[in-house]
């Protein structure tokens, strides 16, 4: 499903972008993008329509590096050497704000495209597990509620549960959906005891450690930025579980089923209501210092906001639809490039 680009590709040219302020002096002829996998898909349809419609703008390059790492390659500094976008499964953090500044990426737009889900599935002749995020916590961490973890079986982690290996497939800790599944899964699976709510109040460091600590047993596998593999794992194993972006689901309906959550099967009206618990929004970053010098970054944003309505290019991908109200200020912030407030990030 993603075409994955080499890294070199970032570090190519000699040619330097001047300042880390709004001017540059030089400029190169093609976008490049890094970023959430979840996000890929519909960047890259974005890029390609706005290539046909515009001849003098090239398809962006866009690399599917996972949300985290995506960061982290976007912050490192203003400059032909490093990316003008970075998609993400979701929002940007403080720390990685933080990291931006300190490398020169002081002026940075934030356009949030979308909404997506993160989906437990399985294959279609699946246990039908049926799951909530007390089970996945008490299965997945470390060390649930600050105790050795010793389930081995479902069973172990609720009785009405089936008596079948925990076996789940899953985002590496650089995805966007790996964050996602710690803040709307874990977390709030983890949070269900006073003793952990409480911890958050008066050791925020260890309650993160405690509610969102994977174990490394081998009852969760990580299986990179690649979807495919999940799906392939599920077919494999059909007693496993798989966790990923909605849209992946949806598109793989023919192999998978969505697993409920409280009793909410993941769908494109329980995700856009958010009575799923796994809903999320979708981002796209742009660095203003390269907004004169590299030709379509205004463009690329501006053709995200044409293509994410109901009657949009995007939805017909999978592509949860945000509600009006969020389309029309995002639609403005691509319009008129409006810097992020850092202040409102975590």
């Amino acid at each position: 499903m993603f075409k994955f680009k080499s890294l070199s590709l970032l570090l190519a040219g000699s040619v330097v972008l001047a300042g880390c302020g709004g001017g540059a002096s030089s400029s190169r002829d093609q976008m490049r993008a890094v970023g959430s996998s979840t996000v890929y898909p519909f960047a890259k349809a974005v890029s390609e329509s706005l290539a046909k419609t515009n001849p003098g703008i090239k398809a962006a390059i866009i690399e599917s590096t996972g949300t985290g790492a995506g960061m982290k390659l976007f912050c490192a500094g203003v400059g032909v050497a490093h990316p003008d976008i970075v998609n993400a499964s979701r929002r940007m953090k403080a720390s990685e704000y933080e990291d931006c500044a300190k490398a020169g990426v002081k002026d940075i737009i934030e356009i949030q495209v979308g909404l997506d889900g993160i989906a437990f599935a399985e294959a279609q002749n699946g246990p039908d597990m049926k799951l909530t995020p007390v089970d996945v916590y008490k299965a997945l961490a470390a060390n649930p509620f600050g105790k050795p973890q010793t389930a081995k079986l479902w069973s172990d982690v609720n009785p009405s549960l089936p008596k079948i290996p925990i076996a789940v497939y899953g985002p590496p800790s650089t995805s966007g959906t790996r964050d996602g599944l710690a803040e709307l899964i874990l977390t709030k699976g983890c949070d269900t005891d006073p003793a952990m709510k409480a911890l958050k109040d008066s050791n925020k460091d260890e309650h993160k450690k405690i509610c969102t600590g994977v174990r490394d047993d081998g009852a969760y596998v990580d299986q990179g930025e690649n979807d495919n593999l999940i799906v392939q794992k599920l077919a494999s194993n059909p007693q496993a579980i798989g966790v990923f972006g909605f849209s992946f689901l949806e598109e793989n309906m023919d192999k998978l089923k969505g697993v409920p959550m409280n009793g909410v099967a993941p769908s494109y009206q329980t995700i856009s209501d958010f009575s799923y618990p796994g809903a999320r929004p979708l981002y796209i970053y742009v660095k203003q210092a390269h907004l004169a010098s590299i030709k379509g970054l205004k463009e690329f944003a501006v053709e995200f906001s044409k293509s994410w309505g109901p009657e949009g290019s995007l939805k017909k991908l999978g592509m949860v639809i945000a509600p009006d109200d969020v389309r029309a200020k995002n639609a403005a912030i691509a319009e008129s490039m409006t810097l992020l407030d850092p202040t409102n990030l975590k």
